[in-house]
């Protein structure tokens, strides 16, 4: 379904070059759109890190169905610039603006139900990121626009089996030089995980309380000198600086 302007105004999304994450397939499987998902009603970011919006966005959409995976399946997240695709024909926004560089973090947390666990209060982890590369200049915001909007990702194979929150983050960094100028995209999919693996995580964050508002990933120039978004040629490490699990 595309979205009109009228549309979009009677939904009161923004015209601005935003994203909301409103897909999910498994193994190249269309799940559905918002199926499974918690997601925001607008495309309007987060901003304030501290704020229970950091968990899974503003609330807004959610869903009674489970996304039935199995641990070391093919994930894709679909984000576009408002819901169903494009905002506009010839939208060149669409999924995200090309200015609006910056990581992308996938993290889980393990819940006796998906459907009905609070967003807060949960213990999380990281399983994927995609940051910036330093040889290509290319952060993961430019991969996920290559492919039209699609975040793909292999969850690891040793998570063990039950229900979790999978929290998919978008950073975008290119106002982010002051304070509560990062911009944060985020949705939450509630999975059933199925399989033999057994990992447990040794460490846990909580959010709101992983990032800090004066992060030095989260307030942060990426321009370098040619005032071009390269980081100044810098390695990037994504807010929290939590690592990935290692299976």
């Amino acid at each position: 379904m595309k979205v009109s302007w009228l549309t979009a105004l009677a939904f009161g999304l923004s015209a601005e070059a935003h994203c909301i994450i409103q897909k999910v397939t498994v193994n190249g499987a269309d799940q559905g759109s918002l199926v499974g998902l918690r997601a925001p009603n607008d495309n309007n970011p987060v901003y304030d890190v501290s704020s229970s919006d950091i968990i899974c966005q503003k609330q807004g959409s959610t869903s009674n169905k489970l996304i039935n995976v199995a641990a070391g399946d093919k994930l894709g997240f679909w984000a576009q610039h408002v819901i169903g695709g494009a905002q506009f024909q010839g939208d060149a926004d669409n999924p995200i603006a090309k200015s609006h560089k910056g990581p992308i973090t996938v993290w889980l947390a393990k819940v006796d139900d998906a459907v009905s666990a609070s967003k807060t209060g949960q213990k999380w982890f990281k399983v994927w990121e995609d940051t910036f590369n330093t040889g290509t200049k290319q952060w993961g915001v430019d991969n996920m626009i290559a492919q039209n909007g699609w975040i793909n990702f292999q969850l690891p194979s040793c998570i063990a089996s039950g229900q979790y929150l999978m929290r998919v983050e978008i950073l975008a960094l290119h106002s982010a030089k002051s304070p509560m100028g990062a911009q944060f995209y985020i949705s939450c999919a509630q999975l059933q995980v199925t399989g033999s693996g057994s990992f447990s995580p040794s460490s846990t964050v909580s959010f709101p309380g992983a990032y800090q508002p004066n992060d030095p990933s989260i307030v942060i120039n990426i321009y370098g000198l040619t005032g071009q978004p390269d980081n100044g040629g810098k390695a990037y490490n994504a807010p929290g600086n939590v690592p990935v699990i290692q299976c």
